[in-house]
């Protein structure tokens, strides 16, 4: 069958990405807020930077205090092999 019709048969076209959202649900989004709000601001003023400085701002400063943040290591590549080679035995 072709790979095409498959696809469009399963939900989703060829090429396009996929994210898997329970994946990244558990995560923590520090500035999501403030990002939400900024993006809200520019939807309403037609892309107006000038108007939404202060959220801007906001934005900014989050982003800043999270770059100086330690964050939990993933840990290392071969730690995430031998994580995947136990589970195929």
């Amino acid at each position: 069958m072709d790979r095409y019709l498959l696809n469009q048969r399963m939900g989703r076209k060829v090429g396009t990405a996929y994210f898997n959202p329970k994946k990244f649900g558990a995560l923590h989004k520090p500035c999501m807020k403030d990002m939400l709000a900024f993006l809200n601001c520019l939807a309403l003023n037609h892309n107006s930077d000038d108007k939404c400085a202060r959220q801007k701002e906001l934005l900014g400063t989050c982003m800043d205090a999270q770059r100086n943040k330690n964050r939990k290591s993933m840990g290392s590549i071969n730690y995430h092999l031998q994580r995947l080679s136990r589970g195929r035995k």
